[in-house]
Formats: structure tokens, C-alpha cells, sequence
């Protein structure tokens, strides 16, 4: 484990190291604050109105922590289909550029170790992603009250968290593929919204092809999460997505090291 946490630390170093990384923190929380602002507006005129509709009964109730929350983390996981193609674009694509491909895949490691170590890079900077939502959220524990829809709202991370998982390894294997990081980028973005687009097309499609696509639909296995359900099968789905991209990424790494 030794040589995967080196690569850990040298591809951090490499995110950090870059403006790339800023950027895309300062995008991603601009972004997210913007669209937290906007429902938290929305929440805060609908109860204005209704109190003013119901003087005598008062405003109707509603779970306002909850609404907030989960159509702010739903789109959250949107934004993170844009993200995460650029977290994983140059892991490999970038090595190929430069020519340290053949210095990495000749140092004494195993090809499993590469991979894990770019992999779980990427996820790191995936998480602080993740995590930085957690400011404006931190405002409906300070100025409301989410007790009740604390548990829903673990279990959307939670969702979110697997959905990335899935969603960088594809990058990951999408990097090894070409040396050209924006290729890498658009490429990775195009496959992970196809795996959206398949719920789409399940809409129109008649059985047993239905349900094929509802399957391999990534937002078809997120929408349980974000209802606060935790179902095996979509936790099974979305660690299996992972590991086939993981090892597309190993047998794409293999054929390298037999090409050089």
C-alpha cells in the first residue's frame, strides 16, 4: 500500500500544484452557492405568500430543511457530471503527453497499484467536492432545524458518493486511452451522460428493453437515494460500475506496458 499512497500524494500534489484544481473549487462552490441561494429564496417566498393567503390559519407546513436539501444536492450531482471528467482527464492522458508513462509503468510497482493510486486520487478530490457543499448546508443546521431530515440527507451523500465512485473510474479508464487531456474531458463527459440518457430512453421502449436501460440508467439508481431509500441492489450496481471501469483501466494499463 506504500506505493499507492506515494501516488495518492504525488497526484494531489499534482491537483494543488496547478490552478486547475482552484478553479474548479471556486467554480463548483459559486456554482452550488448560487443554486442554494435560489431555492432557499424560492422556500422563504412560498411561505411568505402562504401566510399571507392564510392569515387565520397560518402558513401551511412544510419540511422546508428538506425540500432545501434535497433538490440542492440533486443538483449537485448534476454539476458533478461536469466536474468529475475534469478531476480524471489528465491522470493518465497527461503521463502519455509528457512521455512519463514509460518511467511509471517501469518503476517497480504492479499495474493494480497504478491504478489504485489514480483512482483513489481522483476520488479524493471528488470528496473534497463533496465535502465543500457541506458550508451552505451548514446554514440550515445553524438557522433552521434538519433533525428530521438528517437521515435523508446521509443517505443522498451517500448516493452521491457511489455515483461518483462509478463515475470516476470511468474517467480513469476514458484517461488511458488518449494523451490529449480535453479529449479525455469530453470523452469522459459524453460517456457518463450517456449512462444518464439511458433512463431517457427507457421511457419510450417496450419491455424487456425497458428495463434493461432503467438498469444501466445512473440516475435511475439515484433517485432512491435522494427519496432517502437504501437499496442493495442500487449500492450493488454502482460498486459494480466501478470495478468494471477499474479494470478496463487495469487491462487498458497492461496493454500499454506490452505495447512499450
Amino acid at each position: 500500500m506504500r506505493n499507492v499512497f506515494a501516488i495518492i500524494e504525488r497526484e494531489l500534489r499534482a491537483y494543488f500544484s496547478s490552478p486547475i484544481a482552484y478553479v474548479m473549487l471556486t467554480g463548483f462552490l459559486f456554482l452550488s452557492g448560487i443554486v442554494f441561494q435560489g431555492l432557499l429564496r424560492e422556500i422563504m417566498d412560498y411561505q411568505l405568500r402562504s401566510a399571507m393567503q392564510s392569515a387565520q390559519a397560518g402558513p401551511r407546513p412544510i419540511d422546508a430543511p428538506g425540500i432545501i436539501s434535497s433538490q440542492y444536492l440533486s443538483t449537485v450531482s448534476v454539476l458533478l457530471l461536469f466536474m468529475v471528467p475534469m478531476i480524471t482527464m489528465g491522470l493518465f492522458a497527461e503521463e502519455k503527453r509528457r512521455g512519463t508513462i514509460e518511467l511509471l509503468l517501469t518503476a517497480p510497482i504492479t499495474d493494480l497499484q497504478v491504478v489504485l493510486g489514480k483512482f483513489l486520487s481522483a476520488v479524493s478530490f471528488f470528496v473534497i467536492l463533496l465535502a465543500s457543499t457541506l458550508i451552505p448546508m451548514s446554514i440550515l443546521y445553524i438557522y433552521a432545524n434538519p433533525a428530521p431530515a438528517s437521515g435523508p440527507i446521509f443517505t443522498i451523500y451517500l448516493g452521491i458518493f457511489l455515483y461518483g465512485l462509478s463515475i470516476v473510474s470511468i474517467g480513469v479508464f476514458v484517461s488511458t486511452l488518449t494523451e490529449n487531456q480535453i479529449i479525455s474531458g469530453i470523452l469522459g463527459f459524453v460517456i457518463a451522460l450517456g449512462l444518464w440518457f439511458f433512463d431517457l430512453l427507457s421511457r419510450g421502449a417496450e419491455e424487456p428493453t425497458k428495463s434493461i436501460l432503467e438498469y444501466l440508467s445512473v440516475i435511475n439508481h439515484l433517485n432512491d437515494f435522494m427519496k432517502g431509500v437504501i437499496s442493495s441492489s442500487h449500492i450493488i450496481f454502482y460498486l459494480s460500475l466501478m470495478l468494471v471501469g477499474l479494470f478496463l483501466t487495469y487491462r487498458s494499463i497492461d496493454s500499454l506496458r506490452w505495447r512499450g
